[in-house]
Order: C-alpha cells, then structure tokens, then sequence
C-alpha cells in the first residue's frame, strides 16, 4: 500500500510578478474611479446625507407606528412571492441540473445545458421583471406580485442548476455503478444512485436560495413588482420618511428571522443524523447504540 502523496503547494510568486499584480490591480481602480467621477467631496457628503435620511426616519417624529400593520402585510407579500419563486427554480433546476453534470451526460449535452443555465443566471431578476413578465402580466394589484414571483423563479433556475451539476459531479460513483449492475434504467440509476447523495445539499442549496430571493422581492417592489419594496419606493418618493422607517424596520426583523430559522434548518440536513445541542453534537440514541455494541 503506497502513502499518500502530499498536495503540492503552488510555487509562490516571485517580487516582480506581485508588483505587477498590484499595478494592475491599482491601474484598474483608477480607471473606474476616473469612468465613474467619484469625487472626494460627494464622498465627504456621504455620512451626512446617510445621517439626514436617518434622523428623518426614526429621531424628528419617529417612525410611523400606525402604518406597522400595512408593512407586514407588504413583508407577507414579498415572502409570498420569494416562497413561490423558490419553488419555481427548484422544481426546474433539478432536473436541468442533472442534465448538466458531466457524469450524468457528458459531452456536448452537459455543456449546451451549463450554457443555458449560464444564460437564465446572467439575466437579472429587474431586467426579467421589467422586460420580460410585467409587459407580458401586467402591473399592479396581483399583476405585479406575479410578475415578480415569476422573474424570481427563472432566475432561480439559473443559479440553483449550476450549484445541483457541481454537486452532483462530485458524488460518490460506486451507488450509481450498483444500481447499473442492478439492470436498472436511467431514470431508476438517477434515483437511486445520485439523488440519494445530493439531496440533502440540493436542499440546503434550496433553502440558501430562498433567503436570496427574499431580499430580491423587497428590491423587485422598487420597479413595481409587488412586495414591501413596493410600500418603501412609495414612502422615499412622497418623503414619507417615518413610514419608510418602520418599513425598513419589518424588513430588517423579519429577514434576521427567517436568515436564522433557514441556517439551524441547512445545519440539520447537511449534518443528518448528528443534532446540535450547546454547540456539541449528539448522535441519536440508535447510532450511539450500534457504536458501542
């Protein structure tokens, strides 16, 4: 049995190829701060347009309490349309995600599928919402929160069929070369030989996307897609500036909530069986059995 060969690490650059690098790296900064005329003094000006915005919001009359009610509701409405676009994205990707891992097609087929998901992902979900489904469904009322649902879920598809081909190309090939030996068909080796050991990522991947898409909603509210963004680009534009504050409240809260429930969730399924107590892990009372037979 041969020892394992260590990873070689990369040669380290030599002084000549790091001052480049940081000459590049400082010619293309300049370069963008010349294209895009930042100026020192609209810098200086920042914090005190920042400081402005938020004495209006919440220290000159303080927010507007009674408008709470209409902010939750406009927060309910952009989880709605984050949920169902999650969903969406999910449902598509899956299959799209397989096609595109080399293993599982190969050759040219894997490769047309990564270029249209590379495709679908380029496209942000504003340009979708704007270009694409509010002319095609319309705006306002239940229009505009289909719209948004619907640009959140083709975008999704582009990012989540990417992150499943990655996943599934590093899967453990040995259960797929069972379930062949099986006599089993394509669809019964996808079944039983990968999905089995991609799903509990896929899901994780699911659950990451769908906070994403949350604060994706609250923006897509800004081009009158629906949601709480909706509610805010109204309150900026009209100076309701206590009512954008307990709107920029109800958007704050609620996406720590959910970003918290959707970790301790993306911890459960990737960990599997072992559950987090105290920050130890602890095995269930079966495994712990077979262990210590």
């Amino acid at each position: 049995m041969t020892a394992a060969t260590p990873t070689a690490r990369p040669r380290r650059p030599s002084r000549r190829q790091v001052l480049f690098g940081v000459a590049v790296l400082v010619a293309l900064i300049g370069w963008a701060v010349v294209t895009l005329d930042v100026l020192p003094e609209r810098l200086l000006r920042l914090p005190g347009g920042l400081a402005h915005i938020f004495h209006g919001m919440y220290l000159e009359e303080g927010p507007e309490w009674e408008y709470l009610p209409d902010a939750i509701g406009g927060m309910l409405e952009s989880l709605q349309i984050a949920w169902i676009g999650t969903i969406i994205g999910a449902v598509i990707s899956l299959p799209m995600g397989l096609l595109g891992a080399r293993n599982v097609t190969g050759g040219i087929g894997s490769n047309v599928m990564r270029q249209v998901l590379n495709a679908i992902r380029a496209v942000p979900e504003v340009l979708l919402a704007v270009i694409v489904f509010i002319p095609i469904v319309g705006i306002g009322g239940t229009s505009s929160a289909y719209a948004g649902t619907l640009a959140i879920g083709v975008h999704s598809v582009g990012t989540l069929g990417k992150l499943t081909a990655e996943v599934v190309e590093g899967i453990d090939p040995g259960p797929v070369e069972a379930a062949r030996a099986a006599g089993g068909n394509g669809l019964q080796v996808q079944r039983w030989g990968v999905l089995p050991q991609v799903m509990p990522e896929v899901v994780a991947f699911w659950l990451y996307r769908f906070e994403i898409n949350i604060r994706a909603s609250a923006i897509l509210g800004v081009v009158g897609a629906g949601g709480v963004g909706e509610a805010l680009t109204q309150a900026m534009a009209f100076n309701r500036l206590p009512r954008a504050g307990i709107i920029i409240i109800v958007i704050i809260v609620a996406t720590i909530l959910i970003d918290t429930a959707s970790g301790w969730l993306r911890r459960r399924i990737i960990e599997g069986a072992a559950a987090r107590v105290g920050g130890e892990a602890l095995e269930q009372p079966e495994i712990a059995e077979v262990r210590t037979a």
